[in-house]
């Protein structure tokens, strides 16, 4: 079996029990927007926010470097 098959459905593995341990209902209050999702939702929601943010900070930090 080749090991980038393994790996992929181990992952797949791993993201269906994240999943499945995290539909509770959660209410997000920001200002004054409320807001309900699932948990897994909403920390998947995270971390897409924080690559997205890192990879902006990472690029604008090497476009200030070129002269």
């Amino acid at each position: 079996m080749n090991i980038k098959l393994v790996i992929t459905l181990i992952l797949i593995g791993l993201a269906a029990i994240f999943i499945i341990q995290n539909v509770t209902v959660v209410e997000i209050h920001f200002l004054f927007w409320k807001l309900s999702m699932s948990r897994s939702l909403f920390m998947i929601f995270l971390l897409l926010t924080g690559i997205a943010a890192g990879w902006l900070a990472h690029s604008y930090h090497i476009h200030r470097k070129r002269p």
